[in-house]
């Protein structure tokens, strides 16, 4: 888009939520969850659980074969992981039965060292081969989940880029991030390690059983009675320690957010002397934090004694057990060994599953977000068969345009306007008027309700949005730089400018003085938020990317209200040059800058109240004379002109 400035946002702010309006959200600073490791983030569901995974899981389909290749590698890898303990058992039975047999001295006793070194290596076999495909599986789900988040992203920035002005302005900057960036990066990591870590898991809980139910079916119910107990436990323990993980995170961000309230605005809480007050407020909620999280990790760790005491009170009866059944040679003291480990592996996958299940609900809940954002209503696509304005004059018409952000509040009726090529139009009124929203009409930000806007006679309508908006340049209050090159920053105007001309754009604007004075010149890095320069200069280079864009209607929304007077003075002389055989939309905030524009319209209300030049509306003694002396003589109504 030639000479738009797009980091400004225009249009109405959105009513703000109530937990916005306090500063801080419940539960959360705007620091966001705050947490270091082995702290549990409080579970968030998914409004319809079902419905998401089915359709997480139509991003997968494309890559069901290679899913099933992962299952498989999964089976395999933790199946000849499994059968390691049974053949171990093997080699431990031929050294306790060898051994004995020797102290009895029976003729030809020993101990079969060929045999246990035949057992060595089929073992050595297994866990390498485990080792394999354990690794291939890991392999080819890296492949599944990146190409996976890889189309999602795609998809979200495809999204993004059809959205209309309205979802930008009805939604934070911070939470269009979290779903693009937090919720993304937390469906990637899910696919990529909580899908086969649910596998394995699987694999190894039924495994475990079978060759439990293998080597002694008496055992393997004397160890399932002490998996109820283990389930209570970790369940009673959980929900309770569940209420303090949740004050403790709210805390932590109310910590987090109150510390990076008072670090941005550390100046303005030294000048109202309120530093006493800030480290009092700071010490409560510390003070809160340190409860929440005493509670929470003392709670939550007495589970790994009480798991540990349960899971030791198997060990001994099944010990005590196979030793009975070893005594009456029912089964032999290597495969009571193997039953041990089975045992032990028998437990870590219930837990596993346990973790793994919440992580996917609140992997869910996260996609969900992202199909919320793909699922959002997009603008009016551009027509295919669409016109094309060659050779732009700058003549705008607005005939019987209707409009409102809400339905049941019409903001403006039956506006008509028609201005000429190269005519300088200026728009004031109070805030809310309807200024901005004018502009955004005009570049089709939003779709008006009724009526049609033209620009050289055709409707914008029938124009692409990209056409449409190359032909207008703004230059906004508020400015937007991105990180690179003041090179760089100019030449977006215009796409293959040379450097000549960005030279030539920046001295028009009153740049090029402050640019050779600065270390690099032209090849100075601006950095991320642009503050190793000042506002003004911020300002300077948005204009002088707009000269360089050469477009042919204007649009100036007080450009020079971040330089010193003697710098205004200049801008206003090449912004006059810029203005000339141009058609230009001021919006006014400063009445004495619009003295000689060719039409001024009053605004209130999202009405067109009053039209004329600046000597016309004083005459008529009327709302612009109202705002006007109101500016100069401090009389009036004090309606403020912004």
């Amino acid at each position: 888009m030639s000479g738009i400035d797009r980091g400004v946002r225009t249009g109405p702010k959105p009513e703000p939520r109530p937990e916005q309006r306090s500063g801080r959200r419940p539960g959360r600073g705007r620091g966001g969850w705050g947490g270091g490791h082995g702290m549990r983030m409080p579970l968030e569901k998914a409004k319809d659980f079902k419905g998401t995974l089915r359709r997480l899981m139509g991003y997968l389909k494309p890559h069901r074969f290679q899913l099933l290749a992962v299952i498989l590698m999964s089976i395999l890898g933790t199946g000849f992981s499994i059968a390691g303990p049974k053949i171990m058992g093997k080699a431990i039975t031929e050294l306790f039965e060898g051994s004995i047999e020797k102290i009895k001295g029976m003729p030809g006793a020993g101990i079969d060292f060929d045999y246990i070194l035949r057992i060595l290596f089929i073992l050595g076999g297994l866990y390498v081969a485990s080792a394999f495909f354990t690794y291939l599986q890991q392999i080819i789900m890296v492949n599944i989940s990146q190409k996976t988040v890889y189309e999602m992203r795609k998809a979200i920035n495809d999204k993004l880029s059809r959205l209309p002005l309205s979802f930008f302005d009805s939604k934070t900057h911070g939470e269009i991030l979290s779903r693009v960036v937090n919720d993304v990066d937390n469906v990637s990591g899910t696919l990529q390690q909580s899908i086969t870590q649910l596998i394995s898991a699987v694999v190894t809980l039924l495994g475990s059983v079978i060759m439990m139910l293998s080597i002694s079916p008496l055992l393997t119910l004397v160890c399932l009675v002490t998996l109820p107990l283990s389930l209570i436990v970790t369940r009673f323990v959980a929900s309770r320690s569940q209420k303090y993980f949740v004050a403790q995170q709210r805390a932590l961000g109310e910590l987090n957010g109150h510390v990076e309230e008072m670090y941005t605005g550390h100046v303005i809480v030294k000048a109202f002397g309120r530093e006493e007050k800030s480290i009092e407020e700071f010490n409560e909620i510390n003070e809160e934090l340190y409860n929440a999280s005493w509670r929470a990790q003392f709670i939550s760790g007495i589970i790994m004694p009480l798991m540990g005491f349960i899971n030791n009170l198997s060990y001994v009866i099944v010990a005590v057990a196979g030793g009975v059944l070893v005594t009456r040679r029912t089964i032999e003291i290597g495969d009571v060994q193997a039953f041990i480990q089975y045992a032990r592996q028998f437990t870590q996958p219930i837990v596993r599953t346990a973790n793994i299940a919440n992580i996917i609900q609140s992997t869910i809940a996260s996609a969900e977000r992202v199909f919320e954002l793909l699922d959002e209503v997009e603008e009016v696509p551009d027509k295919k068969d669409a016109k094309v304005v060659e050779f732009p004059r700058g003549e705008v018409v607005f005939e019987d345009v209707d409009f409102s952000y809400k339905k049941e509040a019409p903001l403006i009726e039956d506006m008509n306007i028609n201005v000429e090529a190269g005519q300088t139009i200026a728009i004031v009124g109070p805030t809310g008027a309807g200024k901005t929203t004018l502009v955004n009409l005009l570049m089709r930000f939003y779709e008006i309700d009724d009526g049609r806007i033209t620009v050289d006679g055709v409707d914008i309508r029938e124009l692409r949005r990209g056409d449409l908006r190359s032909v207008f340049g703004m230059v906004l209050q508020d400015t937007w730089l991105f990180h690179g090159t003041i090179r760089d920053n100019i030449a977006y105007g215009r796409e293959g400018a040379t450097f000549d001309e960005i030279v030539k754009a920046a001295k028009a604007a009153q740049a090029h003085h402050f640019i050779k004075t600065l270390p690099e010149g032209y090849d100075t890095m601006i950095n991320e938020d642009a503050s190793n320069i000042s506002e003004g200069q911020k300002q300077l280079l948005t204009i002088a990317r707009v000269i360089l864009a050469d477009p042919r209607i204007l649009i100036l929304d007080e450009a020079t209200s971040s330089v010193d007077t003697r710098t205004e003075v200049l801008i206003q002389r090449a912004m006059m040059d810029l203005m000339k055989g141009r058609t230009s939309f001021v919006i006014a905030h400063r009445l004495s800058t619009i003295r000689d524009a060719d039409l001024i319209l009053v605004m209130d209300n999202g009405s067109i109240i009053e039209t004329g030049t600046h000597t016309e509306l004083l005459a008529m003694n009327g709302f612009y004379a109202d705002l006007y002396n109101s500016q100069f003589t401090g009389v009036g109504s004090g309606r403020e002109a912004v």
